[in-house]
């Protein structure tokens, strides 16, 4: 497991380093690796970590579901949008890992999308041998 730390309502934070520790920490050589938010209003996904794309991320979110316009949930915690965020990302992302690497194309990085921070967030973390 990892612990991050969200700097922001809604964030982006690129965990690939964090979960490549991870690995090489371990025992484990091949297979895949599971990455799982232990959170209802957080995300996992694939895709490029750069600044413009991550602002975008943010962005794109905020406009396809915004915060208070009136959802049911509001009325007991004020998060509505960010657990409706969180159903379009998904919680998980599956990598393969061969010789103690992950498998990751040249721009791809493993993102952690945050909706409702700024918080302490923890992130499971799971190999499955061949």
């Amino acid at each position: 497991m990892i612990e991050i730390n969200t700097n922001k309502s809604a964030d982006v934070v690129d965990i690939t380093s964090l979960v490549e520790k991870v690995l090489l920490e371990s025992a484990f050589d091949s297979g895949i690796c599971l990455v799982y938010t232990l959170h209802t209003t957080t995300g996992i996904t694939i895709n490029e970590a750069e600044t413009g794309l991550i602002q975008d991320i943010v962005g794109s979110f905020a406009r396809m579901i915004p915060a208070g316009i009136g959802y049911q949930h509001d009325k007991i915690d004020s998060n509505a949008h960010a657990h409706l965020q969180a159903i379009l990302t998904g919680n998980c992302a599956v990598i393969p890992v061969k010789n103690k690497r992950l498998i990751l194309g040249t721009w791809q990085r493993i993102l952690f999308l945050e909706f409702d921070g700024p918080r302490s967030r923890r992130i499971e973390i799971k190999f499955i041998a061949d």
